[in-house]
């Protein structure tokens, strides 16, 4: 087996090679000053089973075309299988028509990434469950209820939480976690004018003296989620809290976080975070790397990755 990193989130791919003990494979990825992209990979791939992890997060493009590059690298040097490890799935937002003459791109990125040579995708939490029906080859798409599960009996050992979905979209999600932590669900219920905006209409659910844990699977420009916990607190919530697989943090997502009523945002590791991210003392983060590294290791010695969903 090997690991290869690309450039978006080295120190996720580093966490996942200490998991598994061994070593990153050696590789040249860079790019030339009109910004073409440059892979060599420089160690012996022949008949191995590649693993190559690239979040396809900010810049987008850039991610992609690095991963895309690699994986025809791995291919042309007679890698046995060449499996797409993608923490965090760029484009999944983008999974349907939203109007005439629009792109499903993430259907465009699951056909680019086939051609290029994937033999399988790990992921976790794609947006959209569908997606995993735009590939032809396995997808694996983990679960971060499981770790959110295990962070939050630790954080919150008494009875008096309740899980929200900050959006009906998001239903699915909460009541598997809310099922886990055997506790009440609740659920926001907004209208979105336009992208990047919300505005909270109503709470379903009786939230009054309760520890809210808002739960999602991305948090971009931050509106949502503060949107949720301002309406939760106007209803008598004890306090709000957010469990988040993938954060974006488009601008202006922290001023808005920290401005807001969450007593804190807990996200994972999917995507590097930025210095302003670090800094703000509302987030944190939870490791991504055990989970990633047990789903490989189980891949690669072809057992039941399903176990993990538990």
């Amino acid at each position: 087996m090997k690991l290869l990193a690309c450039n978006s989130n080295r120190p996720l791919a580093e966490g996942i090679a200490d998991f598994l003990k061994i070593p990153l494979t050696a590789a040249t990825i860079r790019h030339f000053p009109d910004d073409e992209i440059f892979v060599e990979i420089l160690e012996n791939v022949r008949g191995e089973d590649v693993f190559v992890i690239q979040s396809t997060s900010k810049p987008a493009n850039d991610h992609l075309m690095e991963l895309l590059i690699t994986i025809d690298a791995l291919k042309r040097g007679s890698a046995r299988r060449i499996t797409a490890c993608i923490p965090y799935f760029g484009y999944a937002r983008q999974d349907r028509k939203s109007g005439p003459r629009t792109p499903i791109s993430a259907k465009l990125v699951a056909d680019i990434l086939t051609t290029a040579g994937a033999n399988r995708v790990l992921t976790i939490d794609l947006h959209a469950g569908q997606i995993q029906g735009f590939f032809n080859i396995p997808v694996d798409n983990l679960f971060g209820g499981p770790l959110f599960y295990r962070d939050i009996q630790g954080h919150f050992p008494h009875n008096d939480i309740l899980v929200v979905s900050p959006d009906v979209g998001g239903v699915v999600r909460a009541r598997a976690l809310a099922k886990r932590l055997d506790c009440g669900l609740a659920v926001i219920d907004k209208r979105r004018e336009k992208p990047g905006a919300s505005e909270v209409m109503n709470v379903i659910g009786d939230v009054k003296g309760y520890n809210c844990l808002i739960t999602d699977d991305i948090i971009d420009s931050a509106g949502t989620v503060c949107n949720a916990a301002k309406a939760l607190i106007e209803q008598g919530a004890a306090s709000v809290r957010a469990y988040v697989t993938h954060g974006v943090f488009s601008p202006p997502a922290l001023e808005r976080i920290e401005s807001s009523p969450l007593q804190e945002v807990a996200i994972t590791d999917s995507i590097l975070a930025t210095d302003d991210v670090k800094k703000c003392p509302k987030i944190r983060q939870i490791p991504l790397s055990p989970l990633f590294g047990e789903a490989i290791d189980r891949i690669n010695h072809e057992k039941s990755v399903s176990i993990l969903f538990d």
